[in-house]
């Protein structure tokens, strides 16, 4: 088994893509924080059916997490996410410190509306314009012609795709859809926060999503209706043991409140379980 190419500055990851693109090679980034599961793994898959030289980026961003939040205990195990990318063949991994993305006097920020307000943004109001921030820098590193991102994060989906947008930036950005486990639970790093009790009660959110959706789907698209099932869901939720912060259904497109004719929507949830904080989303067309 042969180990990716380990790049950990900017100058090593650059010669890398110019070798590449001197062969003729289309370039491909999976950008991760590590810890990497079968989730992430369906994403360089992906990014292998469109590229010919796959470049998965591990960097746990700072500028993503409030003080209070997990990023001194983000999971993180470099060597195992490289033993795994191995397996499929990858053939560069981007490893910077922080002290090469974010070096000393640093002082540029992104700021980003659009899709990127309410939901996520309520409770975590500094969260996208911290992804928006290191995506534009690792994207600015490896240049690639393509970038792949989960729809398990299907809000920050939408951000990048509005940053890509407006800034100009010459990539394409492919979306892959979300892993689950047998339950239902779809994969996550922080699913492995999840005690053994914690981890079979979790199988309800994706439940309580899928029950969502049927009852949407009998109730020809009547806004009161859709909000009294709405708040149904979040009462079950609540009674299994969750702290909801949202279950909304929003425009797929725009993450707007839909209208009487939004017809793409999708139904996204973010909530506590014990200590543990669960995102999920399912796609919804509304009858005609």
């Amino acid at each position: 088994m042969t180990l990716p190419r380990r790049h950990t500055s900017l100058s090593e990851i650059r010669d890398a893509v110019a070798t590449a693109r001197g062969q003729g090679q289309r370039i491909a980034l999976v950008p991760t924080m590590g810890a990497l599961h079968e989730g992430h793994l369906s994403l360089v898959r992906k990014a292998q059916d469109n590229a010919d030289h796959v470049i998965v980026s591990i960097f746990v961003n700072p500028t993503q997490f409030a003080p209070t939040e997990d990023f001194a205990s983000y999971p993180r195990d470099a060597e195992a996410d490289i033993r795994a990318l191995a397996g499929l063949g990858v053939e560069s991994v981007f490893l910077p410190v922080q002290e090469e993305m974010y070096p000393a006097g640093f002082a540029t920020g992104i700021t980003i509306g659009g899709p990127a307000t309410g939901l996520e943004s309520d409770s975590r109001p500094h969260f996208f314009n911290g992804v928006a921030l290191v995506v534009t820098k690792l994207l600015l590193a490896c240049q690639p012609d393509i970038a792949v991102f989960g729809e398990k994060d299907y809000q920050q989906l939408c951000v990048i795709r509005q940053l890509v947008r407006d800034l100009n930036i010459p990539v394409t950005i492919l979306a892959a859809p979300t892993v689950r486990e047998a339950d239902g639970l779809a994969m996550s790093s922080r699913n492995r926060y999840l005690d053994e009790d914690a981890r079979r009660r979790a199988a309800l959110l994706p439940e309580v999503l899928r029950d969502t959706l049927q009852a949407l789907s009998e109730c020809a698209g009547a806004d009161r209706q859709e909000e009294a099932l709405l708040r149904k869901s979040i009462a079950r939720l609540t009674e299994g043991g969750f702290r909801v912060e949202y279950l909304s259904l929003r425009d797929a497109e725009t993450l707007a409140p839909p209208t009487d004719d939004s017809r793409r929507l999708r139904l996204l949830v973010a909530a506590w379980l014990e200590k543990t904080r669960l995102i999920d989303n399912m796609a919804f067309e509304r009858p005609d």
